[in-house]
């Protein structure tokens, strides 16, 4: 079973032992990715997917923090919010596109860039680009420092309307280095780093390198990955299309048997 989540802390996961028997752990320095039995199934119920899932595992992004969809005083989360785009999100795609795919990431998050390199584009050719669907990406930078600075340095790319472009360069950058055998939070999403890729989109590089330095949207990226949580975010990547919770980095089939259910159901 292929492991496609980035999940937290060992005493999260001893939580979810409680409810179920795990298939097997792994360690990677802090982080653990745990075995995950997922099912996605779509189907057409009013005119509406539900996207089933059986996920066996997970953690939660901190204490007192949503899992599995629930927000800390176990009563469901609300996606309502969750699927209200805002003016600083960074979004591909038609404004009335029928199916909307919200993704809350990290830069860092291995399997975030296993799904922008595999199956995203997949998604934009077939869905995006032909107005059917809308891809909003958002920060859940929970990975550590250099995460946080990441997505700090994609809400300066926004102000000068490059935010998507900028999302993308710091995803293939970061997933060529972990190609070679890099790591989180090894020194390489430094200030250096993102004015390189700033210089190569052509930004403004005083006020690029001004809005960073600064930490002007701290408080912007803390707010972001808050309201994540309280809509159930517990892992990276999660995705809600058209309000369903999606865990995990699925394979474009996965995606695209739920995406096809939903225009089906106009």
């Amino acid at each position: 079973m292929e492991k496609n989540q980035h999940q937290i802390t060992e005493e999260e996961v001893q939580v979810f032992n409680k409810k179920e028997t795990l298939a097997g752990k792994s360690e990677k320095k802090r982080d653990y990715f745990l075995p995950a039995s997922i099912v996605v199934a779509g189907v057409l119920i009013g005119g509406a997917v539900v996207f089933a899932l059986l996920y066996k595992g997970g953690s939660s992004a901190g204490n007192g923090a949503a899992q599995n969809g629930n927000n800390a005083n176990g009563q469901a989360a609300s996606t309502t919010d969750v699927m209200n785009v805002g003016g600083r999100d960074i979004v591909l795609g038609n404004a009335n596109a029928p199916v909307t795919i919200v993704e809350y990431s990290d830069y860092q998050c291995p399997y975030c860039g296993k799904f922008f390199a595999e199956t995203q584009p997949l998604i934009v050719k077939n869905y995006v680009d032909t107005g059917k669907v809308r891809l909003v990406f958002r920060n859940f930078p929970f990975l550590g420092p250099e995460s946080v600075a990441a997505a700090e340095a994609a809400e300066c790319a926004i102000d000068q309307n490059q935010g998507a472009a900028y999302h993308d360069a710091l995803y293939r950058a970061k997933y060529a280095e972990e190609a070679g055998g890099g790591s989180e939070n090894d020194g390489s999403m430094n200030s250096a780093f993102f004015i390189k890729l700033a210089q190569q989109l052509n930004l403004d590089i005083p006020t690029f390198t001004t809005c960073i330095n600064s930490n002007k949207y701290a408080n912007e990226v803390k707010q972001e990955e808050a309201r994540g949580v309280a809509a159930g975010v517990n892992s990276t990547p999660t995705f809600f299309v058209n309000g369903q919770q999606v865990l995990g980095a699925q394979p474009y089939a996965t995606f695209q048997a739920g995406i096809d259910a939903l225009l089906k159901g106009q």
